[in-house]
C-alpha cells in the first residue's frame, strides 16, 4: 500500500485521522499509543474481543499511514474477586478466594499459576491466529512494583476534588458521603479487600485495618503492594502514565455520564491529560442466545470457538466489515454460508474478478478485505497471490461426499477444480485446507440436520427405500442410465440440470419428485445439496454403484 495516498477509506481510517488530527500536533511526537484491555475475571468472550480487534484496525490504519504506533493491552489482573461465573470448573473451591485480587486465585484447571493466568493465556494464545499482536501489561506486576505510586499519591492528594468530580455524574442517592479515599488496600495478612483506610500522612505513608482478620498496618506507598486506586481514578491515572492517544469503550462506559465521561474529567483536571481519542462499540450477539453475553452468567462464546468456524480473516472481515457503534450477530446456523459467500464477494471485488457497481464501492470493499487479512508486515496489503476460491456451501458438500475426510475431498479439488475449470496452486492449499476445517467442523457439530448428508454405501439399504414407489424407482433407473452413466458429457451444472428434468419427464415425474426420488436413493433423505453439482461431483464409479441396487 502507498502510504502517501491512504485515504478514509474506512472507519478506521477516519479515527487514524482523527487521532493524527487531534495528537499528533506536537512535533517532538514520535509515536501513537493505542490501548485496549480487560479485567481476566472469567471467559474472555467474543464481545471483549470486538474492543481488541477494533483498536488493531485502528493501529493498522495509523501504520498505513507511516505512523509508528505502540499497541499496549492491559490485564486488570489486580481487580478484585467478585464472584465466581457459572462455567468455572471446581466452584466450591473457587467460592474461598472471593474478595481476593484476581492474580492470587488459583486456576481451577491447574494448568497455569492462577486464575487470572490461565484466562489471559487463552487469548494471548489466540490473538496472533488472527493477525493481533500487542504489547501485554499486567498491572498486578505493575502495582506491585509500585510503578503507580505518584499516581496514588496525586490521587490522595485531591481526594477531594476526586470526590466532587465523582459526584458530578451521580445523582443525589447515590453521592459520596463523608470521608471517602480514592484506595483500596488488599490486606498483607488475609489478602482480601474488606480493609478501612483509617489515615495518612500526606506524603508516602497509609494505615488501614482489615474488617475481616482485623489486622492493622502501615504501607508506604513506594513498596506498598497491596494499595490499589478505584477503577474510576485508575483508568484514567494509566491514561497519563502510558500517555494513550486512543482507547475505545463499550457503550456502557460511553453512555451519558458514564465511566468514560467521568474519567476523561479526571484525567484532565488531576492528571493533567487530555483524554484518548474514542469510540463507543456495541455489544454483540450470537444466534439463539438471548441477550447481552457476559462472563459472570457462564453463557460466553470465545475467540477459539468462533475461530472453529471461521476462518481468521472471515473473524476479522466480520468486525473490519461493520462499524464498532452498530450491534451485530454471529451466527452459527445457515447464516455461516451467507457470511462466507459475502466474503467470497467482496474477495473477488478487491481481485478485480467481480465488478463492484460504483469506484465508491470498489475502495470501500478492497479496504476491508485489506484490512481483513493477517498481514506479514505491519501495514496492510493484499496478500501475495489470489486465494483458490471454493464456496463453503460446496465445501461442505465436498467434505460430506469424502465422509469427512478432507484431504480426499482436497484430492478432489486438486484434479477436478471446483467448478470454474482452474486448479488451485501449491500455494493456495494451506488457505483452502484452513476453510476446509472450518467447514468440517460445522457440518458436524453446527449445521441443521436438514444440512447434513452421508452418501449411500453400495449394497446399503433395502433394495426399494421407503417411500418410493415404482414409477419414482423407474425414474432412478433412468437417471442412473441416462445421465449418471453419461456424467462425463455435462459441461456445467446448467446442462447436467436439463438432463435431469428431461428424465423427469420421461418417467413421467414432477421435477420435484425426480428429486425426491433420487436424494431419497443417494443418501436417504427428502432433499440434498443441487443435484446436477453433487452428480458432478461425486465420483461416477460411487454413483453407479449406490445405483445399481436399483
Amino acid at each position: 500500500m502507498d502510504t502517501t495516498k491512504v485515504r478514509a477509506l474506512h472507519w478506521a481510517d477516519e479515527t487514524a485521522e482523527k487521532i493524527i488530527r487531534e495528537k499528533g500536533q506536537d512535533p517532538a511526537k514520535d509515536h501513537y499509543t493505542c490501548a485496549s484491555g480487560i479485567t481476566p475475571s472469567g471467559t474472555v468472550h467474543i464481545g471483549n474481543f470486538r474492543e481488541i480487534i477494533s483498536v488493531d484496525l485502528v493501529v493498522r490504519a495509523l501504520r498505513d499511514r507511516g505512523k509508528k504506533v505502540r499497541f499496549i493491552y492491559s490485564w486488570d489482573d489486580y481487580d478484585v474477586f467478585r464472584k465466581v461465573p457459572l462455567n468455572m470448573p471446581n466452584r466450591d473451591e473457587l467460592e474461598k478466594y472471593l474478595r481476593f485480587p484476581i492474580t492470587m486465585v488459583p486456576d481451577p484447571w491447574e494448568r497455569d499459576e492462577s486464575y487470572a493466568r490461565h484466562h489471559e493465556m487463552d487469548i494471548e494464545t489466540a490473538l496472533p491466529l488472527v493477525g493481533i499482536h500487542p504489547e501485554f501489561l499486567y498491572q498486578a506486576k505493575n502495582y506491585r512494583c509500585a510503578k503507580y505510586a505518584g499516581g496514588i499519591r496525586r490521587a490522595l492528594e485531591h481526594r477531594e476534588l476526586l470526590k466532587n468530580i465523582l459526584n458530578t455524574y451521580r445523582d443525589g442517592e447515590h453521592k459520596i458521603q463523608g470521608e471517602w479515599w480514592p484506595v483500596s488496600v488488599f490486606c498483607d495478612n488475609c489478602n482480601k479487600d474488606e480493609t478501612d483506610i483509617e489515615g495518612w500522612d500526606g506524603e508516602w505513608k497509609l494505615r488501614y485495618h482489615c474488617t475481616a482478620c482485623g489486622h492493622r498496618a502501615e504501607e508506604d506507598l513506594r513498596e506498598a503492594k497491596g494499595v490499589k486506586l478505584g477503577w474510576r481514578i485508575d483508568w484514567p491515572m494509566r491514561w497519563e502514565y502510558e500517555r494513550v492517544d486512543f482507547e475505545p469503550a463499550g457503550k456502557d462506559h460511553h453512555s451519558q455520564g458514564g465511566s468514560f465521561d467521568t474519567a476523561r474529567h479526571v484525567c484532565k483536571d488531576v492528571y493533567g491529560w487530555d483524554a484518548p481519542v474514542s469510540f463507543r462499540y456495541d455489544f454483540i450477539g450470537i444466534k439463539g442466545t438471548p441477550g447481552k453475553m457476559s462472563s459472570s452468567k457462564g453463557k460466553v462464546i470465545d475467540l477459539p470457538d468462533v475461530l472453529r468456524v471461521y476462518t481468521p480473516e472471515l473473524v476479522r472481515y466480520l468486525f473490519a466489515g461493520t462499524r464498532p457503534n452498530t450491534e451485530f450477530t454471529i451466527s452459527f446456523d445457515l447464516d455461516v454460508i451467507k457470511i462466507y459467500e459475502d466474503y467470497d464477494k467482496t474477495e473477488r471485488i478487491a481481485w478485480g474478478d467481480e465488478k463492484a457497481k460504483d469506484p465508491g464501492t470498489f475502495l470501500k470493499e478492497k479496504r476491508i478485505y485489506e484490512l481483513s487479512q493477517l498481514p506479514e508486515g505491519e501495514t496492510s496489503a493484499m496478500p501475495p497471490f489470489k486465494p483458490y476460491q471454493v464456496s463453503f456451501r460446496h465445501l461442505c458438500s465436498l467434505i460430506q461426499i469424502a465422509d469427512g475426510n478432507i484431504d480426499k475431498a482436497l484430492e478432489g479439488i486438486k484434479n477436478k477444480g471446483a467448478g470454474s475449470g482452474a486448479l488451485p496452486g501449491e500455494e493456495q492449499i494451506p488457505l483452502l485446507r484452513a476453510r476446509s476445517r472450518c467447514a468440517k467442523y460445522w457440518v458436524e457439530e453446527c449445521a441443521p440436520e436438514e444440512f447434513r448428508f452421508r452418501l449411500r454405501r453400495p449394497g446399503e439399504g433395502p433394495d426399494a427405500p421407503e417411500g418410493l414407489d415404482e414409477k419414482a424407482l423407474a425414474g432412478v433407473r433412468l437417471l442412473r442410465d441416462t445421465v449418471v452413466a453419461d456424467i462425463g458429457r455435462f459441461r456445467d451444472d446448467k446442462s447436467c440440470a436439463e438432463a435431469i428434468y428431461l428424465c423427469a419427464e420421461k418417467a413421467g415425474l414432477e421435477g420435484k419428485e425426480m428429486f425426491r426420488a433420487a436424494y431419497r436413493a443417494l443418501i436417504g433423505k427428502d432433499q440434498g445439496p443441487r443435484l446436477a453439482n453433487f452428480l458432478r461431483t461425486v465420483e461416477q464409479d460411487r454413483l453407479m454403484a449406490i445405483l445399481a441396487a436399483y
